[in-house]
């Protein structure tokens, strides 16, 4: 008689990256929901959605608990993130995932949809330099329909405001080192326990091949995005929320 392994705990998985997440950003909540607000004022309650570097699905997560009647297509390059994302949704037809390198020039053609109604994205375009940036940007303008939007929250601190920048992140610092003390996971942490999961530990030993450790893109402020946005050919774009150090940008083709 053989033993059955037991199943992935999918959701485990996601909640855990959601809190590891939030040791960074503990406004993390907030920022999807406004973001998610101002879809709904945008496009309405059943959009088709681009969760643009998806990670986990956390976007998709709560969009589609807020908008039962949204669709989503997640697009991401890292195995093990979309490993979880993929376990956590298997089953539901309103989600798709595609594994697609953003700097790759056709990786829109990998799409099941021509064109979205909103495209979202949340801590992750950090990790590409402005000129990619810029180009990605020129092609998310050609996914969104007239009318559709684009979101993206992200680290956007202003270099014009370096004492209240080395004030926030000395206090934000302090906050963390007291949760870490507690007992809350960081980044090397979390990969750290993926990294000797049975199911996890291959995918990723190849996200790391793919990432190597750390980000090494650029964090412009907000006035460039927003800037960016318009000159791509989205017709309005500006800051809808921000926090000292984070700001999500909402650019309306």
């Amino acid at each position: 008689m053989t033993e059955t392994a037991p199943a992935t705990d999918w959701r485990a998985w996601q909640d855990s990256w959601d809190r590891q997440q939030e040791w960074y950003l503990p406004d993390r909540e907030e920022r999807f929901r406004v973001m998610l607000d101002m879809v709904e004022a945008t496009v309405g309650p059943e959009p088709r959605v681009l969760d643009l570097a998806c990670g986990t699905g956390s976007i998709t997560d709560r969009l589609l608990m807020r908008f039962p009647k949204a669709v989503s297509t997640g697009v991401d390059l890292d195995p093990a993130l979309l490993a979880i994302a993929e376990g956590t949704f298997a089953g539901d037809d309103r989600v798709t995932f595609v594994t697609a390198d953003l700097k790759d020039p056709e990786w829109t053609s990998q799409l099941p949809y021509d064109t979205y109604d909103a495209v979202l994205t949340a801590t992750a375009l950090h990790w590409l330099h402005s000129e990619p940036l810029t180009a990605l940007y020129a092609q998310i303008a050609g996914v969104v329909r007239d009318g559709g939007v684009f979101l993206n929250a992200d680290h956007m601190p202003d270099p014009a405001t370096p004492r209240l920048n080395a004030a926030d992140r000395a206090q934000r610092h302090a906050r963390m080192d007291a949760a870490k003390a507690d007992g809350a996971l960081d980044w090397k942490d979390w990969w750290d326990l993926a990294a000797k999961d049975p199911v996890l530990a291959e995918p990723t030993a190849k996200r790391f091949e793919i990432y190597g450790e750390h980000a090494d893109g650029d964090t412009p402020p907000p006035e460039w995005h927003a800037r960016t946005l318009r000159d791509a050919g989205f017709g309005e774009a500006r800051t809808v929320w921000s926090s000292p150090s984070d700001a999500m940008v909402l650019g309306l083709k």
